[in-house]
């Protein structure tokens, strides 16, 4: 026995030595084909961190989109862009939560949408009007579009069992490419019928509209995504990172804005007032909300937490995203009157400017509400801080109108500070409850 072994070793050694290139061939292609689960507790993959950081740029450009044309026209056309850039993310955030982003095809074909979405985020500043010399730019963000879908589509074929591609697969491809042919169309067709370019303008944001509508609704009343979350810590903290991302975006722009012009005390005080109202957003979203929202969709049962998941997230928090958005039209324009070396540094805002510094904080609070009011019941009643908050600032407008831009943002940042003082000194009993709840649910995951 004892001289045997050498020899049953020798074997075992020659034989991994000598393994047929068919099993290392078989081995390599069930790595790259084979399918790993989400399961409850999934953190979020390094290749979705990488995705994600393709739409830190892509909100830049919406804010260089929407300066370029700074008019309600303009602010519309940078929402209508969002509203397809946040179907595009939201539809891999499904996926995700059903297959592990890094491993297998899941892995290759992420990297493969974040080289695309990256050449829409690219195109967004030409998808209305194209410039002189290369491709044509209208044609180059629905084609992104449709492919980043198209794209989406096959990975969720690959991802849920045949029986249930016609109900998952063919009919969400209805809206889908509707709302792409609609696009082609604002692309192709208004420049042909209309000579007058304020037709043409307005009938290529109408068709864009009406393919937000169709791609939205059709989503909303078919059988779309219906994948299930299968890890609710993995899917709040996916649309938390989106959200950090727009708040990210806002910080750039509080940076960028300042870049040419001289530092003074008034700039430098603009400046601290606009981080403050950046960091009461944060703080409004992540200090009771979303801890809650993640244990509502943990309690949930299935078919709950699809309909939690669909309403509060994939729809509530895209005018979360606009609202915070929104706001860096004012600060911009803040910054350039405060910079200014001739006129004068204390103009007040205009109305796109108002309606960004104002309308995008009005439009997150009350996103945020009916967030907390689909989400969960427990924190129902913190809800009226935010009411009040919400009313103070559409009564405060018309002050803000007529006062100068840094008067407008310290009003704000005011309004922005009381508010969160108020939630921890009124509601603290049971914020802190909630949050101590919410840690403990993460912590035994």
């Amino acid at each position: 026995m004892t001289e045997d072994r050498p020899t049953t070793g020798g074997a075992r050694r020659k034989t991994g030595r000598h393994k047929p290139a068919r099993e290392y061939l078989r081995d390599a292609v069930g790595s790259l084909l084979g399918k790993r689960p989400v399961r409850e507790g999934t953190r979020t993959a390094t290749e979705e961190l990488f995705f994600d950081l393709v739409f830190v740029f892509a909100f830049v450009q919406l804010g260089t989109l929407i300066i370029s044309d700074y008019t309600p026209q303009g602010v519309l056309r940078g929402l209508l862009v969002l509203a397809l850039l946040w179907w595009s993310w939201g539809a891999f955030a499904w996926l995700t939560n059903n297959l592990q982003a890094s491993f297998g095809v899941m892995r290759f074909g992420l990297f493969v949408v974040t080289g695309i979405t990256f050449v829409m985020a690219l195109s967004t500043l030409v998808a209305f009007v194209d410039r002189p010399g290369g491709v044509y730019g209208p044609l180059v963000f629905p084609t992104c579009y449709f492919l980043l879908r198209s794209l989406h589509l096959a990975l969720y074929a690959y991802a849920v069992s045949a029986k249930n591609l016609a109900r998952h697969i063919l009919v969400p491809a209805v809206p889908m490419v509707a709302s792409t042919a609609l696009l082609v169309c604002a692309a192709l067709v208004p420049h042909r019928v209309f000579a007058d370019q304020r037709q043409v303008a307005l009938a290529v944001t109408l068709l864009w509209l009406v393919a937000v509508f169709v791609d939205y609704l059709g989503s909303f009343t078919l059988p779309v995504w219906e994948i299930g979350i299968f890890s609710a810590r993995h899917w709040c903290e996916r649309y938390g990172l989106i959200l950090i991302v727009a708040i990210g975006e806002n910080i750039i722009s509080i940076g960028t804005s300042s870049a040419d012009v001289s530092i003074s005390w008034q700039l430098l005080f603009a400046v601290m007032l606009a981080m403050t109202v950046t960091g009461a957003l944060l703080w409004t979203y992540f200090d009771v909300v979303a801890l809650v929202g993640e244990q509502a969709l943990e309690r949930a049962d299935p078919k709950t937490r699809f309909a939690l998941a669909r309403d509060a997230y994939s729809y509530l928090h895209l005018p979360m995203v606009a609202g915070i958005l929104l706001p860096a039209l004012g600060i911009r324009e803040l910054v350039r009157n405060v910079g200014r070396t001739e006129g004068h540094p204390d103009d007040p805002l205009s109305a796109i400017g108002l309606f960004g510094l104002y309308g995008g904080i009005v439009l997150f609070l009350l996103a945020n509400i009916a967030y907390q009011l689909r989400i969960a019941r427990t924190i129902r009643t913190i809800v009226w801080t935010r009411v009040a908050a919400v009313l103070v600032l559409v009564a405060l407008v018309p002050v803000a109108r007529r006062i100068s831009a840094t008067g407008a943002l310290g009003l704000l940042a005011a309004i922005s500070f009381v508010l969160i003082v108020v939630e921890v000194v009124v509601a603290d009993g049971q914020r802190r409850a909630l949050r101590e709840a919410g840690l403990a649910a993460r912590m035994e995951i």
